[in-house]
């Protein structure tokens, strides 16, 4: 398997540069294809009232709204163009529900980079969580603070031995072959992963001819996204592959409070996959 054709969300907001940049480093890496995509959220405004609008009223709205995916696309000819990637990118523009229409499209991709919610941005966002349970492909996540500093350095998987897991371990497989050191880190291991939990795995790896590690920590007072945060920061990891834990139950449940702290508080991009 091998990474061929990117998918990258495209908004206004402020950390949108840094997640170009992202993508088209990732791209290059992997000589794949680049997608740019802006979905302008048309449920905002419920039938009803747009058929009490006036002519004008509506023309307005509809010149704001051709502004700004004039404004998106150029953001993303922007980038491409100084990355000298024009060539091998594409753009799209969509309306309707952004995170509906984005899930459906990254099927047709080997993998999607989306943006962590911004807490204090006004504008548009999808939030990555449902983009990572209801498109079915890999989702890699960049944190909205965030500057490329390396690539393919080191990455740490987080392990629990889940369906989830195995599944984000495989669909990153191709980002951790091109990475030169891989921690599998079990944090909390039970008694189903033996003596050195984690090392089936990494062995796993091995096999594809990664430099994988395995690693395992108990800890009682520190919670389990911390540590793995730590871990990120001590081992000077530049990415982390973990699923999206949890069970379909309530949808504030469905991610599991690892997942939903990594994705708060995440500092290096995270591909997850559920």
């Amino acid at each position: 398997m091998s990474l061929r054709n990117i998918l990258v969300t495209v908004d206004t907001g402020k950390s949108c540069a840094q997640r170009l940049d992202y993508a088209l480093a990732l791209a290059a890496r992997h000589d794949a294809h680049l997608t740019g995509l802006y979905v302008h959220d048309t449920t905002d405004i419920p039938g009803y009232v747009v058929s009490q609008l006036t002519e004008a009223a509506v023309k307005a709205h509809d010149e704001a709204l051709a502004e700004i995916r004039a404004q998106t696309q150029a953001t993303f000819d922007e980038a491409v163009g100084r990355a000298g990637y024009s060539a091998r990118s594409e753009w799209r523009s969509e309306l309707g529900d952004p995170t509906q229409i984005t899930a459906v499209l990254s099927r047709y991709f080997d993998l999607t980079v989306a943006g962590q919610w911004d807490p204090d941005s006004d504008e548009e966002q999808i939030p990555p969580e449902d983009l990572v349970l209801a498109s079915g492909r890999p989702v890699l996540i960049v944190p909205h603070s965030f500057s490329l500093r390396t690539m393919g350095e080191h990455a740490i998987v987080a392990w629990n031995g889940s369906r989830e897991g195995a599944r984000a371990v495989a669909d990153a497989m191709p980002i951790l072959e091109a990475t030169k050191d891989v921690t599998v880190l079990v944090v909390n291991p039970d008694r189903t992963m033996g003596d050195t939990p984690g090392s089936a795995i990494a062995l796993h790896l091995a096999r594809h001819g990664i430099n994988a590690e395995a690693a395992h920590i108990t800890s009682r007072d520190i919670e389990v996204g911390d540590v793995l945060l730590n871990n990120v920061s001590d081992r000077g990891a530049d990415i982390v592959v973990m699923g999206g834990y949890g069970t379909p139950r309530l949808r504030e449940l469905i991610m599991g409070g690892m997942t939903r702290s990594i994705l708060k508080h995440m500092t290096v991009p995270v591909l997850m996959s559920h």
